[in-house]
């Protein structure tokens, strides 16, 4: 318990990041924020992004990556590179940031689902990583009458998956996020955080609808290590976005 390391997900500071990684992970340390979940490498060696990386004092404990559901003849092969690279940078999380989902989906789909999760959560367990499924609101479909990110929570062993939960996501399926922090409290150790307006648009924190004062005070109780930004949508820019970001997590004592 207690106050979680403030970082930035790296999809919020994309464009900047495609034209200079390197210049981009100065900016992000001299806005204050102390840890960055990857989402790749943006052209720069892993060694040298992590070499970067400390200089600046970030933290990388988490990356991204998108999982080949489609042609599972190749998913060991082609997680084995991922999880390659990812050690690269000294990565702990391996983060599933998607899973194909039907419009109606059935408990024999969350099975097809929790089989291939096992499968890289074997792997991401040999090589000392653990691996993570990140959520958006689809996952809160319902497959006989309980959440589909429930089901495959269930049909996962804990040692093999852990959730990093999308607090403003789940706010927008409908279903409170705080019940979820509680519910899911020993295998959360990542969160995103973000806000949204009345729609499906993102924004700065502490200008939307979700309770962002009562998440942080709630992620304070659990047993979160990380708790990153993430904004896709932006009045002026991703920099400015991501500023008055870490500027409302300071005023607030999470940063």
């Amino acid at each position: 318990m207690g106050k979680p390391i403030a970082g930035i997900q790296m999809y919020s500071l994309r464009d900047e990041a495609e034209r200079d990684i390197l210049g981009t992970l100065e900016k992000i340390a001299e806005m204050g924020y102390k840890a960055i979940e990857s989402i790749g490498y943006f052209n720069a060696p892993p060694e040298q992004l992590k070499k970067r990386a400390d200089e600046l004092e970030l933290a990388i404990p988490s990356m991204l990556v998108s999982l080949n559901f489609k042609t599972l003849a190749k998913l060991d092969r082609d997680f084995h590179n991922d999880i390659e690279f990812a050690a690269g940078i000294g990565v702990s999380y391996i983060i599933v940031p998607w899973v194909p989902m039907h419009e109606q989906p059935t408990i024999e789909d969350m099975h097809f689902l929790a089989d291939v999760l096992i499968r890289c959560g074997e792997q991401a367990r040999a090589a000392g990583m653990k691996l993570a499924l990140h959520n958006h609101d689809y996952e809160w479909k319902l497959v006989d009458g309980r959440p589909a990110f429930d089901r495959i929570l269930e049909l996962v062993p804990e040692e093999l998956l852990v959730a990093e939960l999308d607090l403003g996501w789940i706010y927008m399926a409908g279903y409170d996020p705080v019940e979820y922090l509680k519910k899911h409290k020993a295998r959360t150790p990542l969160v995103h955080i973000r806000d949204f307006k009345m729609g499906r648009k993102d924004t700065e924190l502490g200008k939307g609808i979700v309770g962002i004062e009562r998440l942080l005070q709630e992620i304070e109780k659990s047993d979160v290590e990380y708790m990153f930004v993430e904004q896709e949508d932006f009045l002026t820019s991703s920099v400015d976005s991501a500023k008055a970001n870490i500027l409302y997590l300071k005023k607030m004592g999470y940063a």
